[in-house]
């Protein structure tokens, strides 16, 4: 694995291996080992997990970077609200990259999963027509953060 190198700004979150660090000052970081981690504004707080897309994106987001238990748990959330997803829609595209999500996310790259999730989600806000200074804030920052 290559190194990492990430900068944060002060007051910023990160999620490393389940653990939550704030950061007092801006700061570069280099990940030197394989960490599950998110950062910024790719975390979805409980009640950002306002739809069932964003649902979707917090339960995988437990099986990436919670406990074990959680871990265990939000995968178990993720396959039955994929499910239901799929059931309630006319998108056969959604239902592929659903697909990919959680085939992604059974072979441990929940992060891949994650990022295929904010697709779901911004194609659920068209279809609510939730505006992108409101709900689908978090999507389009998290695009733009994320590191591929």
């Amino acid at each position: 694995m290559s190194n990492l190198v990430l900068e944060l700004r002060q007051g910023e979150v990160m999620i490393v291996n389940g653990a939550p660090i704030r950061f007092r000052n801006k700061t570069r970081i280099e990940l030197t080992a394989k960490a599950r981690f998110l950062f910024g504004k790719q975390i979805m707080s409980p009640e950002q997990a306002d739809s069932p897309a964003r649902r979707i994106y917090f339960a995988l987001q437990s099986a990436y970077i919670g406990v074990e238990e959680e871990r265990t748990m939000g995968l178990t959330s993720a396959r039955e609200l994929i499910d239901h997803f799929k059931a309630a829609t006319t998108s056969e595209l959604a239902r592929e990259i659903l697909d990919k999500a959680i085939n992604a996310a059974d072979a441990d790259n929940c992060y891949h999963a994650l990022k295929l999730v904010r697709r779901i989600i911004r194609h659920e806000d068209n279809v609510m027509g939730r505006t992108a200074l409101g709900a689908s804030m978090m999507t389009n920052a998290v695009e733009e953060t994320v590191l591929s």
